[in-house]
């Protein structure tokens, strides 16, 4: 349990650190793709209570404890985060030397939210794939690689639809193991609060992409909208999927907010998101909006 409340600091402190991820929101149905976008939170507070959560599983044993390991641990979590390539090859040479670290599974978080944060998705996974092997049942790792591979999609992407209904089952799962989430030692309670939420929100996100993605504007909006509520540091990316969900199903009233929404946010989506707004407008004046 104290290894579990230690990957979820690691993870936190990564995401407070952290000032801007590029993970590609690929060409949507019927219309081409906004700008690449900063990622909803690398992992909780960077940027949630379901049927009974299934219980953590134990912890495997670990290895004989070896002081210069444990040095080189400490090394390695003081590291700042200012220089991320530096401290990412810190954490490839520590994995080098010590492949059976009883550490090894922070070090595979940490590496999760760097290579996310970097755009390079097949990394990010073969670390999160490393990490859940350990410990399956992290809900930041699952929220977060589960919200970043639908919006990774494109039409290269091989076996789209295996690929969304895992991205859908991680997020799933991230959503029921929150509850059982223990603060870690010295958080505080808002902080705490904020972390996970930030996490529910990226899974919530990860959901309504899903359905994005299958063109499932309708099933999309729920998510999306939980996740833009949940959201402690808002996701222009959201609110645009929100909006052409909402505009894509007649709701235009409800698409022009959520199109200004995203406007409002300093980001590459600025542009894309006023033009939005302009168009559902338009369409609000000539079309019939359906009921909610």
């Amino acid at each position: 349990m104290e290894r579990k409340s230690r990957l979820f600091r690691t993870a936190l402190m990564f995401a407070v650190s952290l000032t801007g991820a590029a993970v590609l929101v690929a060409q949507s149905p019927g219309q081409q793709p906004p700008p690449q976008q900063p990622a909803p939170g690398a992992a909780p507070a960077d940027k949630s209570n379901p049927p009974q959560a299934a219980p953590l599983n134990l912890e495997p044993a670990a290895p004989p404890v070896n002081a210069e390991e444990d040095a080189a641990m400490k090394t390695f979590r003081e590291a700042k985060n200012d220089d991320l390539a530096k401290k990412n090859q810190m954490a490839e040479e520590f994995l080098s030397k010590y492949p059976q670290s009883r550490y090894r599974a922070e070090v595979y978080a940490w590496q999760v939210q760097y290579f996310r944060s970097k755009g390079e998705i097949d990394k990010m996974e073969a670390m999160a794939d490393k990490q859940l092997a350990l410990f399956p049942n992290d809900p930041q790792t699952l929220a977060a690689v589960g919200s970043t591979l639908p919006r990774a999609m494109n039409a290269n992407t091989q076996e789209p639809a295996k690929r969304l209904a895992k991205a859908e089952q991680m997020c799933q799962k991230a959503l029921e193991l929150l509850p059982t989430i223990p603060k870690p030692e010295g958080m505080t309670d808002d902080m705490f609060q904020k972390a996970k939420d930030q996490t529910a929100s990226m899974a919530y996100s990860g959901l309504g992409t899903v359905d994005f993605r299958r063109g499932k504007f309708a099933d999309a909006i729920p998510n999306l909208e939980k996740s833009v509520r949940m959201d402690p540091d808002p996701d222009p990316v959201n609110f645009y999927l929100l909006a052409f969900c909402n505009q894509k199903t007649s709701h235009f009233d409800d698409a022009v907010a959520a199109y200004q929404k995203c406007a409002a946010i300093p980001s590459g989506m600025q542009t894309t998101c006023t033009q939005g707004a302009e168009e559902a407008k338009k369409l609000a004046a000539t079309q019939l909006s359906a009921p909610k």
